[in-house]
């Protein structure tokens, strides 16, 4: 693969690299006009696949907080075409790397030395690159280590590649009005979250010491003293991605005891810590030869608020969702029906909202539960097209519930996807038997 000898890191580089891409998808789009005039169906293929690649081929050379958004959306497959989810899944782990003397470059500015004055041996070339970082194996002492370094600039550009996602972000999901501002600042703040890799550290000890009774789970060891803000290092783990293993499933046995696991160590990190690893993706899961699930990635951590925590899961009951006046109590305490509402829209909101989450929260309405079931996912997918094709729903202001809804509903899609695709059947209160 082509390594990367530069990165842009000024607002005016990064928003050129952009507004060059902007220029492809115009040409694609004149190129789908003449198109669907004889073959509108394949023409649509066609102009999904273009941009998908060009949006994508922009990304990739920029990476930072602008190719993390397109690897939060890959998660989104209810939401984009499959073309953009397709291409955008490869942010997860598979972009250009750095090359070796800059990755030696960032050694010496941030600890003192260059990798092979430090490690008995480094690779230099990376084994995964993604959008904030890219991992190197090495050894010390007779240990298997992975060093994960940041790319140079990328805290710096997150405020200023925001701004120029905004425009995009503000009319996909229909944001109106100055209060809208409160999405982005979450957004902006976990993503500085993740480019600080000492507060990494701390958080993976912290969360990895916390769950580690959970059977079938395994962390890796965390070495402070060949760390810091951009580098961190870690025991190397044996094992393939979760998407690896999930694409040939050869063992389903085994793979519902991997999605218990998977199911048990969320639902402890909800209930009992108060605090999520909030990235599920299958590029920070591995399963080993044995069938153990071990989590890698600890930079995206969500705090739940209680008073945010509580009306979120008192909805996910089935008596909630029977009650019409405690329902409406709890969508107006997590924000989703708003003081200016009209009459007319307030119910409507109501028996929208009221139709998605009894489909959202109907895993919880039972001891166990199928992921698999293809009838569940099918109503998943008829609510998502449905809401972004509600043209009176888009008519209304859609700054609608709490900010927290970013990234604990990206939890539990992302978690939801992962024990699909694991085909697993679990118990749903199981994770109790550790408090």
């Amino acid at each position: 693969m082509k390594t990367l000898d530069y990165i842009p890191t000024g607002k005016l580089q990064r928003a050129g690299k952009l507004v060059s891409t902007g220029v492809k998808i115009g040409g694609n789009y004149i190129k789908y006009v003449g198109e669907k005039i004889t073959n509108p169906e394949e023409a649509k293929q066609n102009f999904d696949q273009n941009n998908a690649e060009d949006i994508y081929d922009g990304l990739k050379s920029l990476k930072g907080s602008a190719l993390k958004v397109a690897q939060m959306l890959s998660m989104e497959k209810n939401m984009l075409p499959a073309a953009y989810v397709d291409k955008f899944s490869l942010a997860q782990f598979s972009v250009p790397p750095l090359s070796g003397p800059l990755v030696r470059k960032t050694f010496k500015r941030y600890l003192g030395n260059y990798p092979e004055d430090i490690f008995d041996q480094f690779t230099a070339e990376s084994v995964n690159a993604a959008s904030i970082g890219q991992v190197h194996k090495a050894t010390l002492d007779g240990k298997k280590l992975a060093v994960k370094i940041q790319y140079p600039g990328v805290a710096n550009s997150i405020s200023s590649d925001l701004t120029l996602v905004k425009p995009v972000a503000t009319r996909l999901f229909n944001l109106k009005g100055k209060d809208s501002e409160k999405y982005f600042k979450e957004v902006e703040g976990k993503l500085l979250e993740e480019t600080d890799y000492t507060l990494e550290l701390k958080q993976s000890r912290e969360i990895t010491d916390a769950c580690s009774m959970i059977p079938n789970l395994k962390f890796p060891n965390y070495y402070e003293d060949l760390s810091c803000d951009k580098i961190l290092t870690m025991d190397w783990m044996e094992g393939v991605h979760l998407s690896e293993y999930t694409s040939d499933l050869k063992d389903l046995d085994q793979a519902r005891v991997v999605g218990q696991t998977l199911w048990d160590f969320y639902m402890y990190q909800m209930h009992v810590l108060k605090r999520v690893h909030a990235d599920p993706h299958p590029g920070n899961f591995l399963i080993d030869e044995k069938g153990s699930l071990i989590a890698i990635d600890f930079g995206c951590i969500k705090n739940v608020p209680e008073d945010f925590y509580t009306p979120y899961f008192e909805l996910a009951t089935k008596e909630a969702m029977a009650d019409r006046d405690f329902f409406v109590e709890k969508i107006t305490a997590l924000e989703i029906l708003r003081a200016d509402d009209s009459d007319e829209d307030s119910a409507y909101i109501t028996q929208l909202f009221h139709e998605l989450l009894g489909v959202l929260t109907f895993p919880f309405h039972n001891e166990t539960f199928d992921f698999s079931d293809e009838l569940f996912w099918n109503k998943v997918a008829h609510m998502s097209e449905r809401l972004s094709q509600d043209e009176k729903l888009r008519k209304l202001n859609g700054n609608r519930g709490s900010k927290h809804f970013l990234y604990i509903n990206r939890t539990f899609f992302g978690l939801y996807n992962l024990l699909h695709d694991l085909k697993a059947e679990i118990v749903v209160n199981n994770y109790k038997k550790f408090i």
